[in-house]
């Protein structure tokens, strides 16, 4: 890997489909603890508001200098309208987020203090998308397939990738031959027929399978099982501190990069856009996954919902 991979980076277009959500971080100092109650007091010092979930990986994918677009539905509420603003102050176009009446669009509030989450608080809806919502992304993937060289599903089961969404987007990416990855989510991963890449982390692909991973014997089992479940050409497991595992026509794991570990937050997403932008790009399995190793490893040293430059992650390849 070289310092070309940028100029390649700038030539992909990739399009996001998924659960956009609003990230909110408070961040404070925790010094005693409340006399109303055994809780800590946290006294915030400040606060910060950014794109989460699918809106994620979408951020990711600007910092490695992709072109990129994201299709959505959001509700018609305040936090709609903050997740706009995120959006448009990014420079990523609104074409393709559509409004649903009496929805609630995702937002987690995060309490951060001494660089550790303390608590979450969450509001949202994640009940499935209604028919007017489907047919919006739907005729959006139709209209537009053709322009993308991957498309990446971001499932965080919050409603937006009904089972119909999904097999009318993947059925449309396959006649249009543009490649699809997808992290996914849920118990039943034959809703994800036909995509090219499947990316659970190792607690998802337990779940999915029934298999309890406890050594590269089981992983590889799951592997396997999830790959027939889905027909994928190769299947992509997260690991956490011990790394990721790959199986297309063989079982491979690729230990971590990550020196140290403060929050794991987003880094599924980072995973995801690294490995998208860089088959996008030509690159095989293998070297996509040691791309978004590095990547993570990056992202995970930090605080909150992070993300890294092609620049950085050349760099820590190089440190290795």
């Amino acid at each position: 890997m070289n310092s070309s991979l940028l100029n390649k980076f700038e030539d992909i277009r990739i399009l996001v489909i998924g659960d956009l959500m609003v990230d909110h971080y408070m961040w404070g100092k925790f010094e005693r603890i409340s006399p109303e109650a055994p809780v800590p007091i946290v006294d915030i010092i400040k606060e910060e508001v950014t794109l989460g979930g699918a809106g994620n990986v979408l951020k990711n994918l600007n910092s490695f200098g992709a072109k990129s677009d994201v299709v959505s539905v959001i509700g018609d509420d305040l936090c709609a309208d903050e997740l706009f603003t995120l959006l448009r102050d990014a420079g990523d176009s609104l074409s393709g987020i559509h409004h649903e009446p009496n929805r609630i669009t995702t937002k987690k509030s995060r309490i951060l203090a001494s660089k550790h989450q303390m608590m979450r608080f969450d509001r949202e809806s994640n009940h499935p998308i209604n028919e007017a919502s489907e047919n919006f992304i739907i005729n959006f993937v139709k209209d537009n397939a053709a322009s993308y060289k991957v498309i990446l599903i971001s499932d965080y089961l919050k409603g937006t990738l009904t089972n119909k969404v999904l097999a009318e987007v993947i059925a449309c990416a396959r006649k249009n031959n543009v490649i699809v990855i997808v992290d996914p989510k849920g118990s039943n991963y034959s809703k994800y027929m036909g995509a090219n890449v499947i990316k659970p982390n190792k607690k998802e692909a337990a779940i999915a399978t029934g298999i309890d991973i406890a050594d590269s014997e089981s992983l590889k089992a799951a592997a396997q099982s999830l790959k027939k479940q889905t027909g994928a050409d190769a299947v992509v497991v997260t690991l956490s501190e011990e790394g990721m595992a790959i199986y297309d026509d063989h079982f491979e794991i690729i230990p971590t990069k990550a020196s140290e570990v403060f929050d794991v937050t987003g880094a599924g997403d980072t995973v995801l856009a690294s490995i998208g932008i860089c088959i996008a790009s030509g690159m095989s399995i293998k070297d996509a996954c040691v791309f978004a190793n590095h990547a993570a490893a990056i992202v995970v040293s930090k605080i909150g919902s992070a993300v890294t430059t092609v620049e950085a992650v050349l760099q820590h390849i190089k440190n290795e």
